[in-house]
């Protein structure tokens, strides 16, 4: 259950959500989305793309790349009604967007697990969102490929695109994101990463000890023991 969670994301900023199993993360996103019940107020400048986590796609559905993207516009095109000329515009653009325009009629199961994300992520883009949510984007991808994707992010927020993404990557968090949040049941603490170099608040919020990999994975363990 999250409590007491207040956060602002700004146009243009990639925003990180980290903290460990459980603590909330997606259900924030969720909560964002009106998918839950929750008290309080979330206000956005337009509309939200989502990216949901891979596993909840069924990738063996036989449909095309341009066929998948063109479902993030359902509630533009109407049930049962075929797409518009706008539509496959939109869509289109959103394909080049993440450099898959050439596949647009490969079938998504052909696809390789990068490619996959940038599929949804150009779904999520087809309606041209001014917040994009991403749950866990990076994960079961490959480095290179987690930097193509970062890249990519990085595009987007450079054009305005504020983009908010949980992720268990912290090490890419710290490196990638303008802003990071550690949630655990609330939001422990929130800043750039450079705000977040103290290794006591990753303790706390991962509920880990001062010899835990995961402050030397972040460069923060020497910091600490120098400190001490």
């Amino acid at each position: 259950m999250l409590q007491g969670v207040s956060l602002r994301v700004n146009a243009g900023e990639l925003y990180g959500i980290v903290g460990p199993n459980g603590a909330g993360k997606t259900t924030l996103l969720r909560a964002i989305l009106g998918l839950i019940a929750y008290r309080g107020e979330v206000h956005t400048a337009g509309g939200i793309g989502y990216v949901p986590q891979r596993h909840d796609v069924a990738w063996d559905y036989p449909i095309t790349v341009e066929r998948m993207v063109m479902t993030g516009r359902v509630r533009h095109i109407g049930w049962l009604r075929q797409p518009r000329l706008a539509d496959h515009r939109a869509v289109a653009a959103a394909l080049r967007r993440v450099k898959l325009a050439d596949l647009a009629d490969r079938p998504i199961g052909e696809l390789s697990g990068g490619q996959r994300q940038r599929v949804m992520i150009a779904r999520a883009l087809s309606t041209n969102p001014s917040i994009l949510l991403l749950d866990e984007p990076f994960t079961g991808l490959d480095m290179p490929t987690q930097e193509l994707l970062t890249d990519l992010f990085h595009e987007l927020t450079g054009d305005g695109t504020a983009i908010m993404m949980t992720t268990h990557d912290l090490p890419a968090a710290m490196a990638a994101c303008d802003t990071i949040a550690m949630v655990a049941g609330t939001i422990i603490a929130h800043g750039s990463p450079r705000d977040l170099s103290d290794p006591e608040i990753w303790m706390r919020a991962f509920a880990v000890s001062e010899n835990s990999p995961l402050l030397a994975a972040l460069g923060l363990r020497q910091r600490q023991e120098t400190r001490c």
